[in-house]
């Protein structure tokens, strides 16, 4: 047991501590990494960030390493092969739009060089580094999660709704929302 001042909500989880001290709220360029929060978050819907979690390294093998175009390329095979994985989060649409999902973001990686460069560009390359005394006072969504959800659907994008996107942003550093006494705040 260490004496670092958390954020309460990764409690006493030694996986979920790892996380948030290495992880949440980091800025990441990397497009492999940035694929992988969004699908992971898309899983998360309806249930615990910690339940998905604890499937992080099964996902990453059923899914490639998260390479997008393999996923991209994934027939019902794979799907099927998925959905009977008791690794990942077993969600028939779920796992349709991980799929969609890769379609869409090697889409945007054309248009825009790469997806870090898209997400990036809504906070002009810096992350929003708020100042949250409690967790009451981070917000579940934001008119700019809102925003980047609305854009995302536009391109064809699915389980990428504001408070998805929120929690996206939080977990890949675009928006930093450790409290002012956790030892990760950016002071």
């Amino acid at each position: 047991m260490d004496d670092l001042k958390r954020c309460p909500w990764c409690g006493q989880d030694p996986l979920y501590q790892q996380y948030h001290d290495t992880e949440w709220g980091e800025p990441v360029h990397d497009d492999r990494t940035l694929f992988e929060f969004l699908i992971l978050e898309g899983a998360q819907a309806g249930l615990s960030w910690i339940t998905v979690l604890r499937k992080r390294e099964s996902y990453r093998a059923a899914y490639d390493q998260f390479d997008v175009q393999k996923i991209a390329g994934y027939d019902d095979e794979d799907q099927s092969r998925l959905l009977a994985n008791p690794g990942i989060v077993r969600n028939r649409l779920k796992v349709a739009a991980s799929i969609d999902n890769a379609k869409a973001f090697i889409r945007v990686q054309q248009e825009f060089g790469s997806f870090a460069s898209y997400l990036w560009a809504f906070v002009d390359g810096q992350p929003i580094r708020n100042q949250p005394q409690t967790l009451a006072e981070v917000p579940a969504v934001t008119p700019l999660a809102e925003k980047i959800s609305k854009d995302l659907k536009k391109r064809g994008f699915r389980f990428v709704g504001p408070t998805i996107i929120y929690a996206f942003m939080q977990a890949v550093g675009l928006v930093n929302d450790h409290l002012v006494s956790c030892h990760r705040h950016p002071g």
